[in-house]
């Protein structure tokens, strides 16, 4: 399982926007969590999922606001499940206490923890990947976001193109500098990762 906590951002200083994301993310996701997510500790958000590109959804949508340090948590969940993510406990939830201390201190404001010390190597490498990942994204200039959000809408170049009343070959361009391709190409990669790490979890958490 993986829980997802994010901690708003010098929320003593800006107004609380922990209730809208706590909507939005139960609306876009709520096919793929376990419960529904929750405010927790005043100015934080919690999510449990058993899907990993649930999970990298979620990171994604909490990072391109700039307003969250986020920490995910990999590992079991204690059961049964209670109605809501805050009553939950478990090694993914305390992983995911460790993880979003740490991304305060990180730049890119993102921690990935495993609940099974076996595993800990296996999270920091792929909290690396994620990072470049992290990185391409917030260089992304506007231009390359309303690109992006037309090609996550579906449309192709050609018709984002005619969308933005610019040519294919100037779509082109905004597109390899955005690093929309590659994210393209990264998130899935690093979805399967994040679900062979909560399997080999699962797997060392049952010889234990």
């Amino acid at each position: 399982m993986f829980v997802i906590t994010a901690d708003q951002v010098d929320s003593r200083n800006r107004p609380d926007v922990v209730e809208i994301t706590r909507r939005d993310l139960q609306k876009r996701f709520a096919d793929g969590l376990a419960v529904p997510v929750d405010r927790n500790a005043g100015d934080e958000v919690q999510a449990l999922t058993a899907n990993a590109d649930t999970a990298m959804g979620i990171a994604l949508v909490l990072q391109r606001t700039e307003e969250w340090s986020i920490g995910v948590g990999c590992g079991s969940v204690r059961q049964p499940l209670p109605d809501s993510a805050r009553a939950a406990t478990g090694p993914a939830f305390f992983a995911a206490r460790d993880a979003v201390a740490a991304a305060k201190k990180r730049g890119t404001r993102f921690a990935l923890r495993s609940g099974v010390d076996a595993e800990t190597a296996r999270a920091s490498d792929l909290e690396a990947l994620i990072d470049l990942l992290l990185v391409i994204r917030s260089r992304r200039s506007a231009a390359g976001w309303e690109l992006y959000d037309l090609m996550q809408q579906g449309l192709t170049q050609r018709d984002s193109a005619a969308r933005l009343g610019i040519s294919e070959p100037a779509v082109s361009s905004r597109a390899r500098a955005a690093g929309i391709h590659q994210e393209a190409a990264a998130v899935p990669a690093i979805g399967r990762l994040l679900q062979d790490l909560d399997r080999r979890c699962a797997e060392a958490e049952g010889e234990q």
